[in-house]
């Protein structure tokens, strides 16, 4: 029987880095790529989850195509719950964007939940809340 890896703090920490780095940059190609094809995703600002990655990239291409860009992202407040197989990330995430009618800016928590494929982390869900 092969034993399931479990990753170290470190791992996840650079995982959650590269997707918030991605996002910060407004790159969809590379956030996308940090992401399962069957990952989910709960945003408390759509109306349902998103069941794939597919999806989720559809709806950031309409916002794109909208004008909406990421301004910055700065997350704090990491928690990292390694466990055999993967990981859970979760953070607070201060977000500010560009729209079509302006500058928005949010603060929020986000859970990622990795799994370990092969080498590297991916991120199977995404859970953002807002931030009262």
């Amino acid at each position: 029987m092969t034993a399931v890896p479990t990753p170290d703090a470190a791992e996840v920490e650079a995982a959650a880095a590269s997707i918030v780095d991605a996002f910060a940059a407004t790159d969809g190609e590379r956030y996308f790529a940090l992401f399962a094809d069957d990952a989910s995703f709960v945003f408390h600002t759509e109306p349902s989850r998103l069941d794939s990655r597919a999806a989720y990239e559809r709806l950031w291409s309409t916002w794109v195509e909208s004008g909406w860009r990421v301004v910055s992202c700065a997350s704090s407040e990491r928690l990292v719950q390694p466990l055999p197989g993967g990981a859970v990330f979760s953070h607070t995430v201060d977000t500010t964007v560009e729209t079509g009618e302006g500058r928005e800016s949010y603060r929020e928590r986000e859970s990622i939940v990795f799994a370990v494929d092969g080498d590297r982390l991916v991120a199977v869900h995404e859970h953002l809340s807002p931030l009262a």
